[in-house]
């Protein structure tokens, strides 16, 4: 990938920056579809629902960044950027990372259409990731608004919670409430 990426972008400390924004914006595309798509395969050959290796695996594999660049913040001493960080990052992946191509999709390519959505799977979804915004404001005010080892571990197991609970209802162990993937003769 680093090979790749370097061959065919300019040096963007010149007046070139904007293609270089604009080679690594489609590198970027390339690599997320990618992943994707070889996510999907894996899944499908395992009997995972596309939701769940969703939940693991792409939420993982997107947010590697974020908390590598939240690492570097929090060691120069900006642990409120590092949880601003977080946040936003979140926030942007809900309004635009779904609104955008929900948008392009009904505008521009169906004019007039809609994206049906499976409700009970997006109730518990919000709901959850909800829990999960209020959990981090009680938590942080129960540790004082400080960054700390055991603030971290307790977070981590937040998370385990989160993903080990959301799986189990993606995989429809407390009933039958999500709908099965997409049926193949292969």
């Amino acid at each position: 990938m680093h090979c790749s990426c370097r061959h065919t972008m300019p040096d963007c400390r010149g007046r070139w920056y904007p293609v270089t924004f604009m080679i690594s914006m489609l590198w970027i595309s390339f690599y997320s579809y990618f992943m994707v798509w070889m996510i999907t395969i894996i899944g499908y050959t395992l009997g995972i629902p596309d939701t769940v290796m969703g939940l693991t695996f792409v939420a993982a594999g997107v947010s590697v960044p974020d908390a590598l660049s939240s690492l570097a913040v929090i060691k120069e001493g900006y642990g409120d950027m590092a949880v601003s960080n977080a946040v936003g990052s979140n926030v942007f992946d809900i309004l635009v990372c779904l609104g955008l191509p929900w948008f392009i999709q009904t505008a521009i390519i169906h004019p007039g259409s809609h994206v049906n959505v499976y409700h009970k799977g997006l109730i518990y979804s919000t709901l959850s990731l909800f829990s999960t915004v209020i959990f981090l404001v009680v938590a942080t005010h129960a540790n004082g608004w400080k960054l700390d080892r055991k603030y971290g571990a307790v977070l981590m197991v937040w998370y385990i919670l989160f993903i080990t609970l959301a799986s189990l209802y993606e995989l429809n162990v407390f009933g039958y409430y999500t709908h099965p993937d997409c049926v193949s003769t292969y």
